[in-house]
């Protein structure tokens, strides 16, 4: 029985050249026994590995960049699955192709938990000031795997002007403006305090939570209730849960909000007008513009405009077709059956939906009566060019570093032309405003796709552009 001793439990470089050794050496994967560094003495002290055989051997880096994930992992057969792999592939060249292998499965399961937990890490990890220095600050999170040090670079870009420390129970990080360093790994109490800016995240995140779009199981699948310990937000869901029937029934009994008299005189003066001339200067300004435009018809018989939603500086700007009857009875963009695809398909591309803004190319619900049923129509050119003046007011006051456009009318709106999504989709084209543009699918046609398998390639699709125009806006 050969035993290998690692450096530490995330020992990649050691794994990496004790299994090239053992390999060549013609050592089976039953007779080795993987461990760490200070487990004990439970096993003899290793031998030292001599040197392997001549003729040496390659594997591809598909299963390098595996293997460096898996070993993230806190599975305690991680180094062993990875060895079995690593010596079955000497008679299998292409196990990595076999998907329902239960060796490439088991590891493809472990990369992906871990993949799940760095994103995880860089969502939930919430920094607090730590003493009295305004300057400094901490953050202290337990992650599921040992993402702590892969995930780092991404802290030290993401916050490079400020000095802070990432406590885990297995390693701290530390940047101090210029480079990252590591400790040993801290205890809970070492946990930093709340401090004077808490009382404001918490007003803030309470402030932005919107009953009408609540979905507790989406919600818990994005954000687990196994981090809620770590985040001082998490205190404000349950009673925000319990009371979000109640206030939606509350807003969608209320008549819509009238914007002042002088925001509304302007929107009048200025729906009208030129790109250029009297634009709005914020999205206020052109929500109430938006409620008051006459540029097409569309108005004489819809409730009421529905502008955009979302922050006022979103990286991401998703563009849609037009309100349905939902949208156009509540005035906000993507609340029915196509906005509940879409919540689900962000979810599953780890978008945020609330730092994202979602509009449409036309403002106003375009339909046909049948009996007392309103029937969606597609807006012509004509009126998605009319209203296309509203998209570049939002697209010239937000600045999304990406826009998508969600169907072929939200193309026509976002490029200024026809934009096929079968030829176009995956792909980055370039705006005139120095954004870049994405089309893929509109939640509505998946709703609308009659066969399962069919329905079930596209939205996995969908779910890929999205996640392909997130990381674009990274």
């Amino acid at each position: 029985m050969r035993v290998v001793r690692l450096a530490s439990e995330i020992d990649f470089a050691g794994w990496r050249e004790a299994a090239r050794v053992l390999r060549g050496q013609g050592v089976a994967p039953d007779t080795v026994i993987w461990t760490v560094d200070g487990e004990g003495d439970l096993f003899a002290d290793p031998e030292p590995l001599a040197s392997p055989s001549p003729g040496g051997f390659t594997v591809s880096r598909e299963f390098l960049e595996l293997a460096e994930d898996v070993i993230l992992h806190r599975s305690a057969e991680r180094f062993a699955l990875l060895y079995r792999m690593l010596w079955r592939m000497a008679a299998e060249p292409n196990l990595l192709r076999i998907a329902t292998d239960p060796d490439v499965a088991r590891a493809n399961d472990l990369a992906r938990q871990v993949s799940k937990a760095a994103h995880k890490m860089k969502a939930f990890v919430r920094f607090r000031t730590v003493g009295t220095d305004p300057e400094a600050y901490a953050a202290w999170f337990e992650p599921p795997h040992r993402v702590t040090e892969s995930v780092a670079p991404f802290f030290a870009k993401r916050f490079a002007n400020m000095i802070w420390s990432i406590l885990t129970p297995d390693v701290c990080i530390h940047w101090n403006g210029a480079q990252l360093a590591t400790t040993p790994g801290a205890d809970p109490a070492d946990a930093p305090g709340e401090d004077a800016l808490e009382d404001y995240w918490l007003t803030y995140y309470a402030s932005i939570f919107n009953p009408a779009r609540l979905k507790v199981d989406a919600m818990t699948k994005e954000m687990p209730k196994r981090y809620w310990r770590n985040l001082p937000e998490a205190r404000l869901i349950p009673d925000l849960i319990a009371a979000a029937e109640g206030r939606t029934n509350l807003m969608v009994a209320q008549a819509p909000s009238q914007p002042n008299r002088v925001i509304r005189q302007m929107a009048r003066t200025a729906r009208d007008a030129t790109y250029d001339a009297l634009a709005p200067q914020g999205l206020e300004e052109v929500a109430a513009g938006v409620d008051a435009c006459r540029r097409c018809p569309l108005y004489k018989d819809a409730t009421q405009g529905v502008p955009g939603e979302g922050p006022a500086h979103a990286r991401l700007m998703l563009v849609g077709e037009q309100p349905g009857d939902q949208e156009d009875l509540a005035g906000l963009p993507f609340v029915g059956p196509a906005g509940q695809v879409l919540d689900k398909a962000l979810a599953e591309a780890g978008v945020p939906r609330a730092e994202t803004y979602i509009t449409n190319a036309v403002k106003h619900f375009k339909h046909e009566l049948r009996g007392k049923r309103r029937i969606h129509q597609t807006p012509n050119p004509s009126e998605v060019t009319a209203c296309r003046w509203w998209v570049d007011a939002e697209r010239r006051l937000i600045r999304p570093r990406v826009v998508v456009a969600l169907g072929a009318t939200a193309a026509l709106s976002v490029f200024g032309k026809a934009t096929p999504i079968g030829k176009n989709r995956g792909v980055a084209l370039q705006l005139p405003d120095q954004a870049q543009g994405v089309v893929t699918y509109h939640p509505s046609y998946l709703l609308r796709v009659p066969d399962a398998e069919a329905k079930a390639k596209a939205y996995a699709l969908f779910v890929q552009d999205l996640k392909f125009a997130w990381k674009l806006a990274g």
